[in-house]
């Protein structure tokens, strides 16, 4: 029996696959749940529609962090630390403080995406790296200086 899934369901498929189960299992178990509906034309006309507008939706959202990722490439950020006598930073710098730097000059990006290359240990240039689509990610210049 071919049923369409309107849900994930777990060591069978995704919310739109099309999948073959056994007749009981689908009669007895997937339909009665609503996890699934026959797959007749008119339900699989439909989950091909929403295959493909859910293929656009996601090509989209790709083009769209493509184009973010290039803007932030040229975007550099100084982040102002205290700094002791002998050179050594007083706490360090996170993700956290390249996000609030970053929503100073008005861009808006969650911190937990932003992770800095290698470790900060005074002033000097570095790099953060700022995941902007789970396959995309950018690049920028962090300045620390001292307070």
């Amino acid at each position: 029996m071919k049923v369409i899934l309107q849900q994930d369901v777990k060591k069978l498929g995704k919310k739109g696959e099309i999948v073959e189960v056994n007749e009981g299992y689908g009669r007895n178990f997937l339909l009665p749940r609503k996890l699934a509906v026959a797959a007749t034309a008119a339900n699989l006309n439909v989950a091909q529609a929403q295959a493909g507008s859910k293929a656009r939706k996601a090509a989209m959202e790709t083009d769209e962090a493509r184009l973010m990722a290039k803007q932030l490439e040229k975007v550099e950020v100084t982040v102002p630390v205290k700094i002791g006598g002998n050179g050594k930073l007083f706490g360090s710098v996170t993700g956290k403080d390249v996000a609030e730097a970053l929503k100073k000059q008005h861009i808006d990006v969650d911190r937990r995406k932003i992770s800095l290359k290698g470790e900060v240990t005074g002033e000097g240039c570095y790099e953060a790296i700022i995941k902007v689509h789970p396959s995309i990610t950018s690049t920028i210049k962090v300045h620390v200086k001292a307070n």
